[in-house]
């Protein structure tokens, strides 16, 4: 299976969030949205970082109550590691195993196109599996 299947089954909006939004803005998104990462985007549209859970975290526990007042840019990824819609399900798998991470965008001609979570990735990839067992039951009861 490849990504852009997954994409296909979920909402294809992305939470976006600017360089300049507080953490506090960007926690109380997460939150209501109840998602585990925002991707940030630059004035063009173009992925410039990604902050999630533990990046607030982390920013937190080094500045106390002053980092919810502190831009995205101080607390989120730059180097972000992304992926195209024609991934696969076990490309993702190993490298948000590689990275230790859990989100990961999708774009397409530099455009983000959606995101998948490791949620997404297990679900799939445990859906995969089961019809791969169906299919091997199926088989063996006929042969």
């Amino acid at each position: 299976m490849i990504i852009g299947q997954i994409l296909k089954s979920k909402a294809r909006g992305v939470m976006t969030a600017r360089q300049e939004d507080t953490i506090q803005e960007i926690a109380l998104r997460l939150s209501s949205r109840k998602i585990g990462a925002i991707v940030i985007v630059g004035e063009t549209g173009k992925v410039v970082g990604i902050i999630s859970e533990r990046d607030i975290i982390r920013l937190i526990a080094e500045h106390g109550a002053e980092a919810l007042k502190m831009p995205a840019s101080r607390g989120m990824t730059r180097n972000v590691v992304s992926c195209s819609e024609t991934c696969t399900i076990d490309e993702i798998m190993d490298t948000m195993t590689r990275g230790r991470f859990r989100h990961l965008p999708v774009i397409n001609d530099d455009a983000l196109i959606g995101i998948v979570s490791i949620g997404d990735i297990v679900k799939h990839h445990t859906a995969e599996v089961e019809l791969e067992v169906t299919a091997m039951r199926g088989y063996l009861a006929t042969g």
